[in-house]
């Protein structure tokens, strides 16, 4: 299991926990009045069905853990009648203290439970097959049920899926689309399922990483009971992409037939020197859809589109909030590692820097967070923007671009694993690869000075700034926000690596940069909130790191921000964040 923060730890804390978390249930008419319809209970969800006519209520049961979070916690989930008769009891989840080994495992019994949006009263679910052990070879991983109320029938099996249920859209009698995924082999599918019949074909087959190839979303309108489900004209339904792509990003709208699964394409948006995102269709038949349209230095703003005319009408005017940025100069640059992967960032220069100077040379920050890929075709696909807002975001480095540094934003960090190999087997020597590429490829472009390079990052970006501090010489300073630095105190796996500690020591070893704190000698700014709750990125992972560190002599500052969790949230948190940062960088890299 993984390390969790803020567990129960005593009878106390189950006491506690039980006051502040149970509830009643009342019914509250238009007029105010009220009346009880359920006593206290810890209720983990409540779901009408969508006549109306039944209540899906899931409670929180003892006994209660102290290793896992709530959700792991014994469940009951049982069907009412909206005067507060028990219909039936449709699902008992035990105490889930132990997980089958595998990132894609999962539990057994029956999960993902809910209405479905087409029926009066249907619930549907999902079983695993292969006993929730994704390491296991199987034919079939996953099966989905429907079960129509009362519930006195046994329920009806739909399909038979090869991977993970990733999700169901209802449609009608005769049509859903199911999806499903498996992480290991990045599968993404999606099969056209009739719930009538239980016949299916496949829709879609890609890698899950591949975003050249995805389809976008279905349409989805309300039907007679309020839900929404797909959009089905005539035996058509419509699809709205992102249209990423090697050229660019083109979003689009498209049509498919049901009969033959063929495809037209009735809209593809055209723009060159703004970002247009189709938001949702608002009318079909007359085939009028909103959108949104920004650029650079254009706030985002919303029009709604006539996509025979070609013709647009505002329906907001919104102003740019950051015009100190208006001027600065953006570009997506487009460079490789190595071996060959490509890589891509979006570079942010000065206002009124002089491209054509050779000689103005500007201190380079880079952000990063590494990803891992199982191949270098995904690895290398970008979904930058040149287009797109400046929208910085309080832990943003493009603030410094204000300030006489040219900044590198979200450069790509991709950890390959091809042809059986894991990631993580070469995580270093990849990291510093990209690491060296980011600034071959601005140095190349005539703006920086290589000698003055910052690297930062949060969370996973965190632990890679530590390793690139560690194991290159490429950098002058880094930032490393609510990091975590020794893999030995997360021995159940990590970001996505689903080897143990046992299965690999010497992998957790060498990507611990506590084991390599004797060999870091540039100045590094940790940074770290002081309830940090998220798993696996304890507080103490820095304050441990920040001991060794300085205690091997290495130019180390750690800053603890009160009362703070994974993200910062306080203003003066928040300002404080800023101040460190540029105080740190101001004094290491200019």
């Amino acid at each position: 299991m993984r390390t969790y923060q803020d567990l129960l730890k005593t009878p106390d804390d189950e006491a506690n926990f039980e006051t502040l978390a149970k509830s009643e249930l009342y019914w509250v008419t238009l007029d105010g009045s009220q009346s009880k319809f359920k006593d206290a209970a810890i209720y983990g969800s409540l779901s009408f069905s969508p006549d109306g006519n039944y209540i899906l209520a899931t409670t929180i049961e003892r006994p209660y853990s102290y290793v896992v979070a709530l959700y792991s916690f014994p469940q009951n989930s049982v069907v009412y009648d909206i005067d507060g008769n028990l219909i039936k009891e449709v699902n008992k989840v035990p105490l889930i203290e132990i997980q089958p080994k595998g990132f894609s495992s999962t539990r057994t019994g029956k999960r993902n439970m809910y209405w479905r949006a087409d029926k009066p009263a249907s619930l549907y679910y999902v079983e695993a097959l292969d006993g929730g052990d994704a390491t296991k070879s199987a034919d079939f991983r996953d099966e989905l049920y429907t079960w129509d109320a009362p519930f006195t029938s046994q329920a009806t099996s739909l399909m038979k899926l090869n991977d993970r249920f990733a999700g169901v859209l209802w449609g009608d009698d005769n049509n859903a689309i199911v999806s499903t995924s498996f992480y290991d082999t990045r599968s993404d599918k999606r099969y056209l399922l009739n719930p009538r019949t239980g016949e299916s074909k496949l829709l879609l087959e890609r890698n899950s990483q591949d975003v050249y190839s995805h389809p976008g979303s279905v349409h989805m309108e309300r039907n007679a009971f309020g839900r929404y489900v797909m959009y089905i004209d005539k035996n058509k339904i419509y699809w709205t992409g992102p249209g990423f792509s090697k050229e660019g990003q083109f979003p689009f709208i498209e049509e498919q037939d049901l009969k033959n699964l063929a495809k037209k394409r009735l809209y593809t948006s055209e723009y060159k020197d703004k970002k247009e995102d189709i938001i949702s269709i608002t009318d079909i038949k007359r085939q009028q859809a909103l959108v949104s349209i920004q650029s650079a230095t254009e706030y985002p703003n919303y029009y709604l589109r006539d996509l025979k005319k070609n013709k647009l009408d505002t329906l907001t005017r919104f102003e740019n909030p950051f015009k100190s940025l208006a001027n600065v100069h953006k570009e997506v640059i487009n460079y490789k590692r190595s071996d060959g992967v490509d890589l891509s960032g979006t570079l942010y220069l000065p206002a009124g820097y002089d491209r054509n100077a050779k000689n103005q040379k500007l201190p380079l920050l880079i952000w990063a967070y590494p990803t891992e890929f199982n191949s270098k075709d995904a690895a290398g696909q970008s979904t930058a923007n040149p287009n797109s807002f400046t929208f910085p975001s309080y832990g943003s480095f493009i603030y410094w671009v204000s300030k006489g540094y040219a900044v590198l934003d979200d450069a790509s960090f991709p950890i390959i694993g091809e042809k059986g190999t894991e990631p993580n087997d070469t995580f270093i020597e990849q990291l510093v690869a990209n690491g060296k590429a980011a600034i071959d490829a601005v140095d190349e472009l005539g703006y920086i000075d290589r000698s003055k390079v910052g690297v930062g990052g949060h969370s996973y970006g965190a632990f890679m700034v530590a390793h690139l501090l560690s194991n290159s010489d490429l950098f002058a300073a880094g930032v490393a926000r609510s990091g975590a630095y020794n893999r030995t105190l997360t021995p159940f796996g990590f970001q996505r690596e689903q080897r143990n500690y046992w299965d690999n020591p010497e992998l957790y070893n060498t990507m611990s940069p506590f084991m390599s704190a004797n060999r870091m000698k540039t100045p590094i700014l940790l940074i770290h909130g002081n309830a940090d709750n998220n798993p696996g990125t304890f507080t103490l992972q820095t304050e441990r790191y920040f001991q060794a560190l300085k205690n091997l002599g290495a130019p180390a500052r750690m800053v603890l921000l009160p009362l703070e969790s994974h993200g910062y949230a306080a203003e003066e948190s928040i300002m404080h964040t800023l101040w460190e940062q540029d105080q740190f960088l101001e004094k290491y890299l200019k």
